[in-house]
């Protein structure tokens, strides 16, 4: 991600992320085609990660911003599907962001219920296991053996049967596993069978893009590596 800036005079928008939204500084001086082209870079970057996120258009301490700011949420709801688009709450943009970004870490932590099922093992052809939460399989998937989760799949071992992930209807999670050759997978409400065979050399990982499943080097392209600090999955 990018830091902060104190100057958008000389810099026409960055992107950071916030608690769990993402937060554009923008120059609100500089033409909307202007700042609509400078947003396509960083947010390009973000691929499935931007869909439905939650975006903040901060314009600094310029004033009467808010149709500007509402033209570039439209922006950036039709060419990237973000979510909910907002302005910075004046209270909140007063306090320093560190603290409160490390604030919210630390009590997000601290009061955090796992959501996550982890097993360990092998799961054998025949066998089906469903969750409602991320699910970490510290062992390898079959031929024939089915997974199912709400969330995320993570296989640290050979995936080599069925796996949905976001089921039913989430498109923003990812399976991932240390050897990529599964018989079909699915991420909410789209499906791939017949994932080419790059002969398990490499961690891999599928997720949604441009409505179709990819799937990517997951040491190359980690899609969690460009977060500014840990946030809960």
């Amino acid at each position: 991600m990018y830091d902060d800036i104190k100057n958008n005079e000389n810099m026409p928008v960055r992107l950071k992320g916030v608690g769990d939204s993402l937060w554009v500084s923008i120059n609100p001086l500089l033409p909307v085609d202007r700042l609509q082209n400078e947003l396509i870079k960083p947010f390009e970057r973000l691929k499935h990660l931007a869909i439905n996120a939650r975006v903040i258009i901060d314009p600094g301490d310029h004033k009467n911003c808010d149709k500007l700011i509402e033209e570039l949420g439209n922006f950036l709801k039709t060419k990237f599907q973000v979510g909910h688009v907002s302005k910075p709450n004046a209270i909140k943009r007063s306090v320093n962001k560190n603290r409160i970004r490390q604030q919210d870490m630390g009590n997000s932590w601290h009061h955090y219920r796992s959501d996550v099922l982890m097993i360990a093992g092998r799961v054998r052809s025949g066998q089906k296991i469903e969750t409602k939460k991320h699910l970490l399989v510290l062992g390898d998937l079959n031929p024939g053996a089915e997974l199912i989760a709400g969330g995320d799949i993570i296989i640290m071992g050979s995936l080599k049967g069925k796996a949905s992930a976001g089921q039913p209807d989430k498109e923003d999670t990812i399976i991932m596993a240390l050897e990529f050759r599964p018989t079909q997978i699915q991420i909410g409400g789209f499906v791939a069978a017949g994932i080419p065979d790059t002969s398990g050399k490499k961690p891999e990982f599928a997720f949604i893009e441009n409505n179709a499943i990819v799937v990517d080097d997951y040491i190359k392209n980690n899609p969690f590596s460009r977060l500014a600090w840990p946030e809960v999955r």
